[in-house]
């Protein structure tokens, strides 16, 4: 969900617990010689000042995982988006959890140019991905780089008329579109264009905007759990799932990532283990390591968190009674809270979540075997003692029979949350 910063959200003033819960992010436009939109940088943010502060790492970290969290239909309507990256973030390949076709990685002047970076990049461009070299300056080393790019910036406020008509005449033989960066006024737009610009960027155009984005509760105790277990190889692909079911945050991740391009049709997600399996190892502990590092400040949406992980073991528990996949409605019990803890309609939730049909139709409120579970849950929770005993009955089931897996789900949830409160 974005949430303009001059909106409803901004109008609350200072940052409070509740409004720890968000991701800063702002992004600015790319145009073509024609005006048109060619796509956004954007911009990791710390807070609600519209200005960079903090680690380079972490910075690419997070914007990493907003990028897969949110992805990127919903943070530049499908354009193109570049993406600063670290030179730690291109030698783990961090970078894989997105996909080529919607990103433009763009490496960072302070990225040394060195054998390493060099090789990391040629992979990468051989898996498809399209670079971009951020306030250029040429230099002997930096040439493999410039073959391998396909934008290059330039700051066209730090490099002298003379000097950027050399650096155009020496990047004549290379493919790369040269994008002007900080471009400040109408006339100057004019310049970049014949001195041979193909795209442009900077506060003529539009100051970077900022943005927020509601996170989804994460439960730091599971965090440090999957630290230690993605370490082994092969990872205990049952011992994860059972840690995920503690992590809303975690596990949505897996279904974002499951369901990008980057695994071909969308695929219907009957369990957390299937997933793990469909992305393997190697992306899993990418996932984790983007996830939990850019979780790991503000306070944790405890009640939210208590009541999906409730909902979750208590679907799991007495799914056999309504014939049903435990698997599947643990899951299910996790993803039914998503639309109240990111503010948004189930239905932008129900788009993008890899689930079958029928199970999508439950999350969105349908009356069927698959919402027994929960439907009867939620009637209790609210006293609606008719109803339960309707919809037991309904399903031939005995209302003695859900009292244990009741009182035995809140023991677990409680037990879980424990550690964050």
């Amino acid at each position: 969900m974005i949430i303009d910063s001059h909106g409803t959200e901004a109008e609350l003033g200072a940052p409070t617990d509740a409004n720890q819960l968000v991701r800063h992010i702002a992004r600015q436009p790319v145009l073509d010689a024609k005006g048109r939109l060619f796509g956004y940088e954007l911009l990791f943010r710390s807070g609600w000042d519209n200005v960079f502060s903090g680690d380079g790492d972490q910075a690419t970290r997070t914007m990493l995982d907003n990028t897969l969290l949110f992805g990127v239909d919903q943070l530049s309507s499908g354009l193109p988006v570049f993406i600063n990256c670290t030179r730690e973030s291109l030698l783990r390949d961090l970078v894989l959890v997105l996909n080529p076709e919607q990103v433009i990685l763009e490496v960072l002047e302070t990225v040394v140019p060195d054998r390493a970076v060099i090789h990391a990049c040629q992979k990468l461009r051989a898996k498809g991905y399209r670079f971009a070299l951020d306030d250029f300056v040429w230099k002997p080393e930096i040439a493999p780089l410039v073959d391998l790019a396909s934008f290059i910036k330039i700051d066209v406020l730090a490099c002298p008329p003379v000097e950027r008509k050399r650096l155009v005449r020496q990047l004549e033989q290379s493919p790369a579109e040269l994008v002007a960066e900080k471009v400040e006024a109408p006339e100057d737009f004019e310049v970049f264009k014949r001195e041979g610009f193909s795209l442009f960027q900077g506060y003529y155009f539009c100051r970077p905007m900022q943005t927020t984005l509601r996170r989804i509760p994460s439960n730091t105790r599971t965090h440090l759990e999957l630290l230690s277990i993605v370490q082994q190889n092969p990872i205990d692909i049952r011992q994860v799932s059972l840690i995920l079911r503690r992590d809303v945050s975690l596990t949505y991740r897996l279904m974002r990532l499951v369901n990008s391009p980057l695994y071909g049709r969308r695929q219907d997600i009957q369990s957390i283990e299937q997933a793990l399996l469909i992305v393997g190892d190697t992306m899993f502990r990418r996932l984790v390591l983007l996830g939990i590092t850019s979780e790991a400040t503000g306070p944790q949406a405890a009640a939210l968190l208590r009541l999906a992980l409730h909902r979750s073991r208590f679907c799991e528990l007495v799914a056999e009674k309504w014939r049903l996949d435990p698997d599947e409605q643990c899951l299910f019990g996790l993803m039914s809270l998503l639309p109240a803890m990111l503010r948004v309609k189930a239905e932008a939730i129900a788009r993008i979540l890899p689930m079958r049909p029928s199970l999508r139709d439950v999350l969105l409120g349908g009356a069927s075997r698959e919402r027994g579970p929960l439907n009867w849950l939620e009637n209790f929770e609210s006293g609606n003692w008719e109803i339960c005993e309707a919809l037991a009955k309904q399903f031939q089931i005995r209302e003695s029979e859900l009292a244990t897996p009741y009182a035995d789900a809140i023991q677990w949830a409680d037990e879980v949350c424990g550690e964050l409160l």
